[in-house]
């Protein structure tokens, strides 16, 4: 049976929230966009669906380096941390999705086919941004951005 429902998590910093969990629950495969904080983030996640995960740039030990800096997840999806750091044009190489982290503001933008998701950052509040997941529909692309903490 083909993925349908992705779960987008990133930027939890080692504090992965109930909310957060709740929010991922009948995804049929988790993808975190770095800045993971602790393994045992990925173990609770992997306990839901199976993860894909890249290293952010806090992500640092033995357990961050097994971490690939990018990843392809089926034909199409590309992961990585910083959006900033994609030095080439994805329609062109044939991904229609990028997945990525790191500036803890949740978005999805369209540009020349390509849809590009941030789901923002499940960790520690920073800055005044929303404390966010994502839920993506490959079927649709249609893209659901969950709030999962109000206040801290």
């Amino acid at each position: 049976m083909p993925r349908r429902i992705v779960g987008l998590i990133s930027d939890t910093h080692g504090l992965l929230r109930p909310e957060a969990m709740r929010a991922l629950e009948h995804s049929d495969l988790i993808i975190h966009a770095g800045d993971v904080g602790e393994p045992s983030i990925l173990e609770a996640l992997g306990q839901l669906a199976p993860v894909v995960a890249v290293r952010g740039n806090v992500d640092q030990g033995a357990w961050a380096e097994a971490l690939p800096a990018t990843a392809i997840v089926d034909p199409g999806i590309y992961v990585l941390h910083d959006v900033k750091q994609l030095a080439w044009d994805p329609a062109t190489a044939g991904y229609n999705i990028i997945v990525s982290g790191h500036s803890h503001k949740p978005s999805r933008t369209e540009r020349d086919g390509v849809l590009y998701i941030n789901p923002g950052a499940a960790g520690p509040r920073r800055f005044r941004l929303p404390v966010t997941v994502a839920r993506l529909d490959l079927e649709t692309r249609e893209v659901n951005f969950v709030e999962i903490a109000q206040g801290k």
